[in-house]
């Protein structure tokens, strides 16, 4: 797809890679709404890019939203062409997290991503052409040491987007799933005094297992990936080898990885 002249929607767009996202799209052609829960940072963002973007603050796991969302796209810019599911929470920890955490987990990194696609499939449906981008992690193809509800959540994410790239791709409507390892945002470092020993051994497992790459370099990858209709997208490519190392032989993995988490700690 090019995505010049088209309309997208990207969630968690108020910095990190959304808000690369959404720079990368205006400067390849395209007008964005872009949507985060901290409205000072998406109007930012949104002013930045001028004339071809619009903000809106909310919760992108909100159906409510979702839908105001859509309407905002559809009257300041066309119907929607692309919709990035990118927002998403890493709180959490082992089996003692709290139920409220899971569900937040639950909602921002997964069922956003089913409640966007309940608005807009049926629409590209029926018109042929749509594309869904799911921002999941390399923690939903491998799994997160020190973090269960972002290695289920995001291992849920990635099911979804594959489920949804074989249900409708004969449809017309294009899906890719993006699997970063680490990049420099507040989810990977935190800001405050507030950082948990899980959040600190989750950062160091992801710093420590590969490069840790800028918001811009992945949105550009991830429009290089869209370009090409391309459902898998590996910024850090060493997560493929790692992928087939796990699915070669699973139990390897698994001792390799408790091995891993030891010397972390």
């Amino acid at each position: 797809m090019d995505v010049a002249g088209k309309v997208a929607i990207v969630t968690g767009g108020g910095g990190g890679i959304g808000g690369a996202i959404a720079h990368a799209l205006v400067d390849a052609g395209a007008r964005v709404v872009v949507t985060d829960l901290d409205g000072d940072a998406v109007t930012g963002v949104a002013e930045s890019l001028g004339n071809s973007a619009a903000a809106l603050s909310g919760d992108a796991s909100d159906d409510r939203h979702i839908d105001v969302a859509v309407r905002l796209a559809e009257s300041t810019f066309g119907p929607v062409d692309l919709y990035f599911a990118n927002a998403g929470v890493g709180m959490g920890g082992g089996v003692d997290t709290d139920e409220a955490v899971w569900d937040l987990a639950l909602d921002v990194n997964l069922r956003s991503h089913i409640r966007a696609a309940r608005r807009l499939i049926p629409q590209w449906v029926e018109r042929g052409s749509g594309y869904f981008v799911s921002t999941a992690s390399a923690a939903g193809l491998l799994t997160q040491i020190g973090n269960a509800p972002y290695s289920v959540t995001k291992h849920a994410a990635v099911g979804f987007a594959e489920w949804l790239n074989i249900t409708h791709g004969d449809d017309g409507v294009r899906v890719s799933c993006l699997c970063p390892m680490g990049v420099d945002t507040k989810l990977l470092r935190p800001e405050g005094d507030s950082v948990t020993q899980e959040q600190e051994l989750m950062r160091r497992a992801v710093e420590t297992a590969g490069a840790v790459l800028t918001p811009g370099a992945v949105a550009a990858l991830v429009l290089e990936a869209v370009a090409d209709e391309r459902f898998l997208i590996l910024p850090h490519p060493e997560v493929l080898e790692m992928y087939r190392h796990k699915g070669a032989d699973y139990d390897r993995w698994l001792s390799g990885m408790r091995r891993y988490q030891a010397t972390l700690r």
